[in-house]
């Protein structure tokens, strides 16, 4: 990639004026939106940004900037820029940043694909949307239920980034990215009464990714089940009872209540006026908060995964980090600056979404792991119960906390069998409650994933990431609706 010498100009200046690291990363991002409303083509396009986003630490204070003119005499202006912030944050903070020590990597990596987005024509892309467009319309169509409300994306990404350091590290990477989005509204016309859902997909991969997705069969199921929830759902059962949560749930409730309140940078304050606080603190690492069935993770190293990487961006190697383990606090998702502050090495957390934003803590892929449960024995012994299979609304204080989910297609469960529809059950509960009630967890073979871009930050940042695991039952659960 062209300009990567600049890259290593800026960590030449830096170490001339004596700064005590400095690191540059060179991101080129590419992104094809192609969007659909109501079966009519809009907003469609080409988001490009290219430039070079430089880091210094010098007396303890830190300095970012970012470039994306390229000559040697801007880079030399804006890393003495960074210099200059960096001495002034020094002067005002009460405790200086130390970086955590890593080992020098050199390595690259990049996403294996079939066939590469970029390759596919426009028409092409449009022509899959259209498709899924009228696959929905033909449900409502089938059912004699009106559809007025269809909106459609689809996105392909690239990304390269040329990473170095003044310690020696050199990481190039090329990353593939799909993703889609759908939003669907169905209206029964005898009524007007109306049911909307969202769905969310997404992977590092190339095109070949839209047969396993199949998204106009995807679709016309879930507007299906939105008419039977409009015509059918009955009044859900509000006393207390077993509760059992499909990996849409389980998924967003690890995101939301484990790894936001785990990330080391909100947990010290420093996301308190953007992305809000955590309930947890430093000193609750081995903490149970959780039964012992309880195993929540966030893997950036799940191959094809929508929070696919290698290394962070900060260099260091990604690994599988357990946020609780055996229903006990076990990490927390770090990037070098909050590994510093904790005496520990980085979890390699740290990730930037273009060359002009800083790498903060974020997560990739975070999900309950299985345990040893068929559906059927997680039912099996329910004398009355609710299957909340998906979401249709979610709530989260901002310490995350407080938490609230309002099923979308939920079922009661009697007897051990799954019975009709229910419509809108409340799950209410704080946290810890929450995991503790957790008894069983679903098999490996019920694991699903749904993907998501995860905000964060001021610029804010959106991140691609993936989160889910299989069904799980919590008991004695008082339920709303």
């Amino acid at each position: 990639m062209e300009h990567e010498d600049l890259a290593e100009y800026a960590i030449e200046v830096g170490e001339k004026l004596g700064v005590d690291y400095i690191e540059a990363r060179l991101q080129r991002n590419l992104n094809n939106v192609f969007l659909l409303k109501n079966g009519v083509p809009e907003a469609s396009g080409i988001e490009s940004s290219f430039g070079i986003g430089v880091r210094v630490l010098v007396d303890g204070g830190m300095g970012f900037v970012s470039v994306n003119h390229f000559t040697k005499e801007l880079v030399k202006e804006k890393v003495e820029e960074a210099v200059k912030i960096a001495k002034a944050s020094s002067k005002v903070r009460k405790k200086p940043i130390v970086l955590s020590e890593e080992k020098i990597v050199k390595g690259s990596w990049k996403t294996i694909f079939r066939q590469n987005p970029l390759d596919v024509p426009p028409e092409e892309k449009l022509e899959i949307l259209l498709d899924v467009d009228k696959a929905i319309l033909d449900v409502g169509n089938r059912l004699k239920a009106m559809i007025p409300g269809r909106l459609l994306q689809l996105m392909d990404t690239y990304i390269y980034k040329y990473y170095v350091n003044s310690e020696g590290t050199k990481i190039r990477s090329e990353i593939l990215g799909v993703s889609g989005f759908a939003v669907i509204t169905v209206v029964e016309p005898s009524t007007g009464g109306f049911e909307q859902q969202y769905m969310d997909v997404g992977a590092t991969k190339g095109y070949e990714v839209l047969k396993e997705w199949n998204l106009p069969k995807k679709c016309a199921d879930l507007a299906e089940i939105l008419i039977k929830i409009l015509r059918e759902a009955k009044k859900p059962v509000t006393e207390e009872v077993d509760v059992v949560l499909g990996p849409q749930i389980v998924g967003i409730a690890c995101h939301e209540s484990v790894g936001h309140p785990y990330e080391a940078d909100r947990i010290l304050g420093r996301e308190a006026a953007q992305a809000g606080e955590s309930f947890v603190k430093k000193e609750m690492l081995g903490q149970k908060v959780g039964s012992e069935v309880v195993n929540v993770v966030d893997d950036p190293t799940i191959p094809n995964s929508y929070g696919y990487y290698r290394y962070d961006d900060e260099g260091v190697p990604a690994r599988k980090r357990y946020l609780i383990k055996n229903g006990v606090i076990n990490e927390f998702l770090h990037n070098r600056e909050t590994a510093g502050e904790f005496g520990i090495q980085s979890n390699a957390a740290a990730r930037a979404m273009g060359y002009n934003r800083e790498p903060i803590v974020r997560m990739a892929n975070t999900y309950l792991e299985p345990g040893d449960y068929s559906f059927e024995e997680l039912i099996e012994d329910i004398k009355i119960g609710v299957y909340m299979k998906t979401f249709g609304e979610w709530n989260i204080d901002d310490r995350r906390f407080n938490q609230r989910y309002i099923g979308k297609e939920a079922y009661l469960i009697e007897k051990g069998e799954i019975k009709h529809l229910v419509k809108n059950p409340i799950l209410e509960i704080t946290t810890p409650a929450f995991w503790s009630s957790v008894d069983a967890v679903g098999k490996a073979e019920l694991m699903e994933f749904e993907a998501a871009l995860c905000g964060k930050g001021d610029p804010g940042q959106g991140a691609p990431v993936w989160h889910g695991g299989p069904p799980a039952r919590l008991r004695k659960i008082k339920l709303g609706g």
